[in-house]
């Protein structure tokens, strides 16, 4: 089970068995279980402070839209109260579908409306840069953060996938890399022959490291041992930092410019769906969007009646 945030509340029978059912069925990430968890504890704890009891299977529509009213006096963003209203139709769908309830009170509840945001992304000029004019340190930590900026950019990957990706899954005869994504579900990438030049040259360095390294996750640090989440955050803004002035420098930025390039570049949909491991299409189109948006700035600038 998943640790609570409110280990003060007496935990709901209901919340453990639908926290266990994504965690074993569903296989969520540990971070998505976390942030369910929270969302219907704090639900619980609005209920027992409002009405005296935490009773989540009797719920009313107007309790909910209470607690959605009040978080929303607190500033809460939009984005967070839709996460926490998604976290409650995912709890009163599963409720539904295990027959404890016939309805659930979330029909009648509407979410905010909340204003597009594009994906930033690095320009593939500023990427050309970091790749050949920045130095890395001539030694197995420049060689490594070099890779991991590589593999982002050139595979798409998510920061988790990445340091997570193991040795037997890069697959040089083919040229592609597999990847453990979201649910436990797992994708084929290609990749490129420079980067894979890099990637078994990489191998056989950290054979070589003076420290006995672990030879089942592909990428270490100096001392043999996996990577870390912060490290590869660490290592992303330090590089980005120096090649581009956009606001977020994150792994999952080199994430959205690989989508964006491809894209940009007639790219079909469909492909770069499948290369990023999106359930929905509709979760890629939003790549197309900042092209059409830079068609746009272009033709502005550029067009004598615009």
């Amino acid at each position: 089970m998943v640790i609570s945030f409110f280990m003060s509340i007496p935990q709901h029978n209901h919340i453990i068995q639908f926290i266990n059912y994504l965690k074993f069925q569903k296989r969520y990430s540990i971070h998505t279980l976390t942030a369910y968890e929270k969302d219907l504890f704090s639900f619980e704890d609005y209920l027992r402070k409002k009405v005296g009891e935490e009773d989540l299977v009797n719920v009313a529509p107007a309790l909910v839209r209470s607690w959605l009213a009040t978080l929303k006096g607190e500033n809460i963003s939009s984005r967070s109260i839709n996460r926490k209203i998604s976290s409650l139709k995912s709890f009163y769908k599963y409720l539904m579908k295990e027959g404890v309830i016939v309805a659930g009170p979330m029909e009648q509840v509407i979410s905010p409306k909340i204003k597009k945001r594009l994906p930033q992304f690095v320009a593939k000029e500023e990427m050309n840069v970091l790749f050949s004019a920045v130095e890395f340190s001539d030694d197995f930590r420049g060689e490594t953060e070099r890779l991991v900026l590589q593999i982002l950019y050139e595979s798409g990957i998510r920061r988790a996938e990445l340091i997570s990706l193991k040795e037997q899954h890069i697959d040089f005869a083919n040229s592609t890399i597999k990847v453990l994504g979201k649910g436990s579900k797992e994708r084929i990438i290609p990749v490129g022959n420079a980067l894979l030049a890099s990637m078994r040259k990489y191998l056989e360095d950290k054979i070589k490291l003076p420290c006995e390294a672990n030879r089942l996750i592909f990428l270490v640090n100096e001392h043999g041992r996996p990577l870390t989440g912060s490290y590869v955050y660490k290592t992303v803004k330090k590089y980005l930092g120096m090649i581009t002035t956009i606001e977020k420098k994150s792994p999952h930025i080199l994430r959205h410019s690989f989508a964006t390039h491809l894209t940009g570049d007639g790219a079909d949909l469909n492909a770069v769906k499948e290369l990023l491991g999106h359930s929905s299409l509709a979760a890629t189109q939003v790549y197309t969007h900042n092209n059409i948006q830079k068609l746009k700035d272009i033709h502005k600038k550029a067009h004598p009646k615009s």
